[in-house]
């Protein structure tokens, strides 16, 4: 491996000082000078970074990549937006203890489908590769893979409760005592083999996949305040990180909850970060309760070590028909997400159903009344839910009718309602549209009405967008820029068609951008060293002595990308399914993981994906990290 200088490149070396311009020179794959006008080894690789951003490698801290890792081991959208570290085990699923398939039961399906918006097709594939039954002969697994990123792992509570009690005892009774003793050392047994923490979720819409469990959440929402309370203590004893969501609708169980971070009450804090905070469309007090709790739980009185995580995008998503990632927490959209994606048939019996649709009418149309307390909620944006209502939010992105796509589904049922009424016929546009009006009912009475005709007739055939928070670019920021936020909840590697946040990071650095070099010097921080720091692990920085994770971003280029316009809705052929993406073009000029150049020029190196780049991280406390420390 040939020596590389990166020259005259500005350099963020991920502690939040002033960049600077410097030489970088790479050997080994260490950095082991940094200067001005350095002297290099003759065959030394010399990269001209004139004018160029030099950052670590940035860390992606919430993927659900443990499944594209069996698949597609190099992670190349990952490695394409600059990011060299990810974080798997997040929302106490995972597979660090192989299929865990018994009885029928088929676990990584079970709980990733619905979760995580992914196919049971894809699912199977993964669960068939998974061998292993242990957390040890996990991480001897990713050790065999050729990684791109580096892999930071998690243990998932689900998964563990299912290694000690099965998937049916899991989600149906309480752990004896000697269960919750085994659940105990085999996190033991994790922490010792380098793990980073251990994952847990509440959020109330996170349901199983499989009959006859559909009915039923993932099995780290039947554990009890005491069964938390005892692992979390494994977690603070090793000084790990915990992992969490809340119960976003019990305010008194989150703060319970989240006291477990307190070291004035537990002894010594607990390293603890939670999804999200959000600037939610529908409830504009979420961000603010979030970062109020996070202060609170900060504070000298309570000694916590507790941050929330941020989304840097604004959070669009996509829908085929009902399903997206956030309608199981609705009881009548969850009944339709209940079936098979292919069950057609048995999702138009429901939509015909009478008495479902006086339920789901009652639904859709709560708040429209502006003098009503749901309605007064509504306009002061402080409802409980986190879906839109709203035809107005709902952009068509395919149908059909060709015509319709890019616009509101407003849009039509004005002209539908024009149409009807015979006035103003000239606003429908196209003859299709007219024949497909001729099926609605006459006249019909609400956008509930409109919205169900769409569903029967055309199902997942109707794919639209919507974006239900993080629309205010100053707000965003704010959140972002807080000492009580990381960035992360990017849910790289999941809900593979509903949305698309590998460029997180990249967002991030394009809002800082838009102040000055050193806020960006702050975002790099936030996206490096800091994440590094909280979760132990050897990576986020640029200094003499660590390993060459390097990311090269282009400023001109960065400015003028429009993350709004490059998603796009592709094959991928190593998951054998489309997926959402999105790609900035020359943002990224160049990435190097563990000294090796994995993305250049906008070109992956040859043998990417046949050979390792990025290695399975433990913490740096644990015998394997010293020589990286």
């Amino acid at each position: 491996m040939h020596p590389v200088i990166y020259r005259n490149g500005l350099v963020f070396d991920g502690y939040g000082g002033p960049p600077f311009v410097a030489d970088v020179i790479v050997e080994k794959g260490i950095i082991v000078k940094i200067g001005r006008a350095l002297e290099a080894e003759t065959d030394a690789k010399e990269i001209d970074c004139h004018g160029l951003w030099v950052m670590p490698g940035l860390l992606d801290i919430h993927t659900h990549c443990d499944l594209e890792l069996e698949l597609a081991p190099e992670l190349p959208e990952v490695v394409r937006h600059g990011t060299t570290t990810v974080i798997i085990g997040n929302c106490s699923i995972g597979i660090t203890y192989g299929h865990q398939r018994s009885s029928g039961e088929d676990p990584i399906v079970d709980c990733f489908a619905r979760v995580e918006n992914m196919p049971k097709s894809v699912l199977s594939r993964v669960a068939d590769t998974c061998t292993w039954t242990n957390s040890q002969d996990y991480l001897t697994h990713l050790d065999s893979l050729p990684m791109g990123p580096n892999v930071a792992p998690l243990i998932p509570h689900s998964m563990l409760r299912i290694a000690v009690m099965g998937l049916e005892g899991a989600i149906t009774r309480p752990p004896s005592l000697q269960e919750q003793q085994h659940m105990e050392r085999l996190l033991e047994a994790g922490m010792a083999q380098g793990y980073i923490g251990l994952s847990t979720d509440a959020l109330p819409f996170h349901f199983l996949a499989n009959s006859p469990n559909k009915k039923k959440k993932i099995p780290t929402q039947y554990a009890n305040f005491r069964e938390l309370a005892r692992l979390t203590q494994v977690v603070r004893r090793h000084g790990r990180v915990w992992q969490a969501t809340p119960p976003k609708d019990n305010v008194f169980s989150a703060v319970r909850s989240f006291l477990l971070t307190s070291g004035r009450l537990y002894g010594s804090p607990l390293k603890t970060t939670v999804l999200a905070a959000l600037d939610l469309k529908t409830n504009q007090s979420a961000k603010y309760l979030c970062l109020l709790l996070s202060y609170l739980l900060n504070s000298r009185i309570l000694n916590g070590h507790f941050n929330f995580q941020a989304l840097s995008a604004s959070f669009r998503i996509w829908s085929d028909g009902v399903i997206n990632p956030i309608a199981d927490e609705i009881p009548e959209l969850r009944v339709l997400n209940e079936l098979e994606v292919e069950d057609v048939r048995g999702r138009l019996q429901i939509l015909s159903n009478p008495a479902w649709i006086k339920a789901f009418k009652k639904m859709w149309l709560t708040g429209r009344n502006k003098w009503s307390f749901p309605g007064l909620l509504q306009r002061m944006r402080l409802e409980n839910t986190v879906l839109t209502r709203d035809l107005n939010d709902m952009i068509v992105a395919d149908c059909p009718l060709n015509h319709w796509i890019g616009q509101s589904l407003q849009k039509p049922y004005q002209r539908l309602r024009a149409w009807q009424s015979g006035i103003n016929f000239s606003t429908v546009r196209h003859q299709g549209e007219e024949d497909f009006f001729a099926t609605f009912l006459n006249p019909i009475k609400d956008e509930a009405e409109f919205l169900l005709h769409l569903l029967r007739v055309w199902d997942t055939r109707l794919r639209w967008e919507t974006t239900i928070a993080n629309t205010d670019s100053t707000v965003l920021k704010n959140i972002l820029f807080s000492k009580q936020t990381l960035p992360g909840f990017n849910d790289s590697g999941a809900h593979l068609a509903n949305i698309g946040f590998y460029d997180g990071n990249l967002r991030f650095l394009k809002i800082a951008q838009q102040t000055s070099l050193s806020c960006v010097a702050q975002a790099v921080k936030k996206l490096t060293s800091l994440p590094a720091e909280f979760f132990n692990l050897n990576a986020g920085n640029i200094r003499v002595g660590v390993q060459a994770d390097i990311c090269i971003i282009d400023p001109q280029a960065l400015q003028k990308w429009n993350p709004e316009k490059t998603y796009r809705f592709v094959y991928r052929q190593a998951l054998d399914c489309k997926q959402v993406i999105n790609r900035p073009e020359n943002v990224v000029k160049l990435v190097m993981i563990n000294g090796k150049f994995a993305w250049k020029n906008g070109q992956y190196a040859e043998d990417f994906g046949n050979h390792a780049y990025g290695r399975v991280l433990r913490t740096r406390d644990h015998p394997s990290e010293r020589s990286f420390t």
